[in-house]
């Protein structure tokens, strides 16, 4: 039995799982904001709640972006800090969109997107059709519903804190309610349902690995505007 543990803190709500593609053995939801202090705590609470520990894993899943520039970065540590002490295990990565998108593709048929609140009236957003071989229609980027809808991108539904933050134009674009937080809230456990169906990436280096994090820190784009250059050892992009 494969047995791995996930982890998505790409929003503000953030979530860790355990568990097998197809049966998660346990989840837990860490509240707004609270990554730094939960996510060590909460991986030690899924391990005991499945009865398992660190040495029965097969693979450790992380999120990756575009999201919270803070979430995705407490999430690399926690990851760094776990395969140092089992370097063995292989590190994989699933676009955190993707699987919030495979959350709403419960709710109905056809394409969902996904949408992130990118703050400045913009979102990180992806579409995807799960009814299809190759589901992604739309790639993990950064835009705005306004242009989504204007592309002529055809979406049933849409989920996730930038649809309830734009919630009278993801309406009119398609149709229906956004399903906002905590229903679209990303899950963890969707990481592991995902692992073997071909959208999840192996790290091949992971000391080397960052985070897609769709666009600098807020606090980078005011020391560059300042400065009138780009910050040294910037890794936002």
């Amino acid at each position: 039995m494969r047995l791995y543990a996930a982890i998505d803190t790409a929003t503000d709500v953030g979530s860790v799982a355990i568990g097998t593609p197809g049966a998660a053995a346990a989840e837990v939801v860490i509240g707004r904001r609270r990554h730094a202090a939960d996510l060590v705590p909460a991986l030690e609470e899924v391990l005991r709640l499945a009865g398992a520990s660190w040495r029965d894993l097969s693979g450790l899943i992380v999120a990756d972006g575009p999201g919270s520039f803070t979430g995705l970065r407490i999430a690399f540590a926690t990851a760094g800090g776990v395969l140092k002490e089992r370097p063995e295990l292989p590190l994989f990565t699933v676009p955190s969109l993707v699987g919030t998108a495979r959350l709403g593709s419960a709710l109905v048929p056809g394409p969902v997107a996904a949408l992130y609140d990118a703050l400045r009236g913009e979102v990180f957003a992806a579409v995807c059709d799960f009814s299809k071989t190759a589901p992604l229609i739309v790639s993990p980027r950064l835009t705005t519903v306004d242009a989504l809808a204007a592309e002529g991108v055809v979406a049933s539904l849409a989920i996730g804190d930038g649809a309830a933050a734009h919630a009278d134009k993801v309406h009119a674009w398609t149709g229906r309610p956004a399903v906002a937080p905590p229903a679209g809230a990303p899950r963890a456990s969707i990481l592991i349902e995902l692992i073997e169906t071909g959208i999840a990436t192996k790290v091949s280096d992971p000391s080397a690995w960052e985070p897609v994090y769709g666009r600098p820190a807020e606090a980078q784009v005011r020391w560059e505007r300042t400065h009138g250059r780009a910050l040294p050892g910037a890794t936002g992009s």
